[in-house]
């Protein structure tokens, strides 16, 4: 066994566990790290301006790949300012690795500079927390931390690494590489589920969680053809069904497309439920299962065991891996669903009708430039979207299929989509990738248009841009009719700053200009941004801000 320092060892180990890419601000507390990650060159290093940028990015490539990205953040602020992006990789299901710099050994428990308890601060936000005690502990930790980030539902994973163990020399063997695990359903339990729809007369299919793959995907839809079920997508799962399938009915998000959407799920007799939590959004608020047991049945399926029964009580709980179930679901000899094909139709087609933009008085018509962006983006597109108001009319009007991606987070939290641009641009350079983010979210993680630029990366940044916060503005219009406060924004000229970066940049006003300026920014070959003027009217899909404030409703559609 070589004498290795202990920041080699742990480059070796996320080398040996498939690690592709490390999102960092680097900082003094992991520079045995840094330095033997130059002699590393099948992990990507990519320096960041911020850690909540680089945690964000690391969550994403997770999506994207069903693999753990790295985050590597210092002590005290780093790990705090990441804090964010775990916390969205424990909300989405996204396996992901988040490594700290730590105080050194013996200056622990003493409230040394930047010292804080990880184990207090990430237990909410993790699937385990842990300090590495001794640098001939580091393969084993490692090891660990890879298992359980994609083992049963996934999620993120938090390490702790003491300065001075990283710096520390010793003989140590590599651990075995992780072997993740998911569980697979029995057949007994498939073929229970395959009578249930056999008597069902107006089965529903709900699709959530994490981490579903092209393969898994294309299987679940099959699933829901050759049965004659339709099916809907919870919040910003957007590419986790085929969009253009006639089985898909829609998204339970907030403000549902369509709208009459809860009450077609109400009306079901049997719903199966893959992969998600079936918490408070896909729910609407847990105004629908309501009535289970009373001509209405549950199937739950879901990779960890304490998901099943914890909210709502399945009729049939299915422990299984989302990919794992989905192929046993697609393997299934179909049933004779003629008698209900009614249902299925008029499912889809109160989705589709959806697709016709609303009037608009605007220079600048979104619904109508979300329908060119549909029709433009190439078939293997990757598309982010932010949190925000705004983002209802791409969520809207764009049809995601596979391979066509959409990374976005369902925390609801704002700044992610530039950071996960840039991600998707590390990972597929040659693909096409879309950034939609509103003016407030540009100005949270904007910043991180200087790492895609030093990269190389070559996203298409939508600012949709109001000048207010557009989800509190629409809801505080709706409870506190004319009565505004604090949602109002004073913005730099967005187009401008790209330029300051070295990016593309240039602002549209009327609906005409936007194609071309697709084009444009496309034929610049690098990064580029396009400063969308978005009316404050028309900041929701769902309804003019007139229309919300007389309405007493939010875009949620709820008092």
């Amino acid at each position: 066994m070589p004498v290795r320092h202990g920041g080699e060892i742990v480059v070796d180990a996320l080398r040996r566990h498939g690690c592709e890419a490390v999102f960092t601000v680097p900082g003094e507390s992991f520079l045995g790290i840094l330095d033997h990650l130059i002699d590393t060159p099948e992990i990507k290093l990519i320096t960041c301006r911020h850690e909540a940028g680089a945690a964000y990015m690391a969550e994403a490539y997770g999506k994207l790949t069903g693999k753990p990205a790295v985050c590597l953040v210092t002590r005290g602020p780093g790990a705090c300012n990441a804090s964010i992006g775990l916390h969205a990789a424990k909300h989405d299901s996204t396996p992901m690795v988040l490594l700290i710099g730590h105080v050194c050994g013996y200056e622990t428990q003493r409230e040394s500079f930047q010292e804080i308890e990880y184990r207090h601060m990430f237990s909410e936000l993790s699937k385990w927390v842990a300090e590495i005690p001794s640098a001939d502990r580091l393969p084993e930790f490692v090891g660990r931390a890879f298992q359980l980030s994609q083992s049963g539902r996934p999620g993120p994973v938090v390490l702790a690494m003491p300065e001075d163990m990283l710096d520390e020399e010793i003989a140590i063997a590599d651990a075995p590489v992780a072997s993740p695990v998911q569980p697979e359903p029995s057949p007994g339990k498939m073929a229970e589920l395959r009578e249930r729809l056999a008597r069902a007369e107006r089965p529903f299919l709900l699709v959530g969680g994490g981490t579903w793959s092209d393969a898994a995907v294309a299987d679940i839809v099959r699933f829901a053809e050759a049965n004659g079920i339709p099916a809907a997508i919870g919040f910003r799962r957007h590419d986790c069904f085929d969009m253009t399938s006639p089985s898909y009915a829609g998204d339970l998000g907030y403000g549902t497309n369509p709208r009459d959407l809860p009450a077609r799920v109400d009306e079901a007799d049997l719903i199966v439920a893959t992969g998600t939590r079936l918490n408070t959004i896909i729910t609407q608020d847990f105004t629908l299962l309501q009535r289970l047991g009373d001509g209405q049945e549950l199937v739950h399926v879901h990779a960890e065991s304490a998901e099943l029964g914890r909210l709502f009580m399945p009729a049939l709980g299915v422990q299984a891996g989302i990919a794992e179930f989905a192929a046993a679901a697609a393997a299934l000899e179909p049933v004779d669903w003629s008698a209900r094909r009614d249902w299925v139709e008029a499912a889809h087609a109160a989705y589709a009708a959806i697709l016709e933009a609303p009037p608009c008085e605007a220079a600048f018509d979104p619904g109508i430039a979300m329908q060119q962006l549909a029709d433009w983006l190439p078939e293997d597109a990757i598309v982010t979207v932010d949190a925000g108001t705004y983002s209802s009319w791409p969520l809207r009007f764009l049809r995601f299929k596979r391979p066509m991606r959409m990374l976005s987070t369902n925390l609801g939290s704002m700044g992610s989509s530039m950071p996960a641009a840039v991600a998707a641009g590390v990972k597929y350079p040659d693909r096409t990738v879309i950034c939609c983010l509103g003016d407030g979210s540009m100005l949270q993680t904007g910043q991180e248009l200087a790492t895609a630029l030093q990269l190389g990366s070559r996203p298409i940044v939508l600012v949709f841009n109001n000048d207010i916060y557009g989800t509190i503005r629409v809801n505080q219009e709706a409870r506190y009719p004319g009565r505004i406060s604090a949602t109002d924004l004073t913005n730099p000229d967005f187009a401008a700053l790209a330029g300051a970066y070295g990016a593309f940049g240039e602002k549209v006003e009327r609906t005409g200009d936007f194609l071309p300026a697709l084009e444009r920014a496309r034929a610049s070959g690098r990064a580029a941004l396009i400063e969308l003027v978005l009316d404050v009217e028309y900041s929701s899909a769902r309804a003019t801000l007139t229309e919300i404030r007389e309405s007493g409703k939010g875009p949620m559609g709820r008092d």
